[in-house]
């Protein structure tokens, strides 16, 4: 049997984790060093824009990448083939996509020290964009975020918007309404951690 290339190999081990990677992690699991990865991560992303009638993409979020649908494509897609995200992660994902972009720190004042797990966790799963901001990281919504919450758009103040309107139609957030939480960051002062009705799973 022939030696499968790099890129295929890059494809399905993407495609088979499901979640976002660091180029580390894929050269520890495929064996090749970082400039032969970022190389071949490069050509996979060129190689799956000119594919005809592909619905997949290779987006870098952050360090991390992944292989999402096309944004284009993300809105038609049935209910059940949407990611579903664990249940402990929806709080904190929500008030992302609300605020965004938003401090870590501020998140960890509204959820507690879990709020640290949960954004390794969402940004796992590719929900979440975390860059370094001081001494604290700058939260923001990805495209996949948009494709798993059915939302048409990708920009981060569009689907900020879409999210607020969800809030306000749905009540996603109704327990927090009398609360601080949906108070913009210049607005909110003081730490209310201790006010909140989560659970903590």
């Amino acid at each position: 049997m022939s030696e499968i290339q790099l890129d295929t190999l890059l494809e399905a081990t993407l495609f088979g984790a499901g979640r976002s990677m660091t180029v580390a992690e894929l050269c520890h699991s495929l064996g090749y060093d970082e400039e032969e990865m970022l190389d071949c991560l490069f050509s996979l992303r060129s190689t799956l824009k000119r594919r005809r009638g592909g619905a997949l993409q290779i987006a870098e979020v952050g360090n991390r990448w992944a292989i999402e649908v096309k944004p284009e494509i993300a809105s038609h897609l049935p209910k059940g083939a949407k990611t579903d995200l664990p249940k402990k992660l929806l709080k904190a994902a929500s008030l992302i996509a609300y605020h965004q972009p938003m401090s870590q720190s501020r998140l960890v004042e509204l959820l507690g020290q879990k709020a640290y797990d949960y954004v390794r966790e969402l940004a796992q799963y590719g929900m979440i964009d975390r860059r370094k901001d001081g001494n604290t990281r700058r939260l923001t919504t990805t495209r996949r975020f948009s494709e798993a919450f059915g939302c048409p758009y990708t920009d981060r103040k569009k689907v900020k918007a879409w999210f607020r309107e969800q809030v306000q139609n749905t009540g996603i957030l109704d327990e927090l309404e009398t609360k601080d939480v949906l108070k913009s960051e210049t607005e909110y002062q003081g730490t209310i951690q201790e006010t909140l009705e989560f659970e903590q799973e």
